[in-house]
């Protein structure tokens, strides 16, 4: 698995829909994920610590987490099945029980900027899935 972070919400120039962008550790590699515009404000507002005056959806469900005596250990983005990413939620109760819960990526990928939790995806999907970034570093190393 490769612990990914998001790099940013980036518009594509044909359908102009958002895109979160994941990025692996050493850079070169960048996931796109389209989503669409509520999804790219909740991530957003993740990625930028915003505080609004009334909690939002994945505030509340962060609220939500903490009042169960829940904490998001990760994020995983493990499938990828006809241009859809599949996620899961890996939870932690207070017996260190591990639970999994299904989720949207976009969904998973705002709620993990909310916890601090961290961003994981199978190697394979980011295999599958990724574009370069620095084709100019990839031709020197090769």
């Amino acid at each position: 698995m490769v612990e990914m972070r998001v790099a940013g919400i980036a518009l594509d120039a044909a359908s102009r829909s958002p895109i979160v962008l994941l990025r692996d550790p050493s850079g070169r590699r960048q996931v796109p994920i389209w989503i669409d515009q509520a999804q790219a404000q909740n991530i957003l507002s993740g990625l930028n610590r915003e505080r609004p005056p009334r909690p939002l959806s994945h505030d509340l469900m962060a609220s939500l987490l903490e009042a169960g005596g829940l904490r998001l250990e990760r994020v995983i983005i493990h499938t990828i099945e006809d241009n859809t990413f599949r996620a899961v939620l890996k939870l932690q109760n207070g017996t260190d029980q591990l639970l999994e819960l299904d989720a949207r990526p976009s969904d998973a990928i705002a709620l993990a900027l909310r916890t601090d939790s961290g961003i994981w995806m199978l190697e394979e999907v980011v295999a599958d899935a990724s574009i370069p970034v620095d084709a100019e570093a990839d031709a020197e190393d090769q």
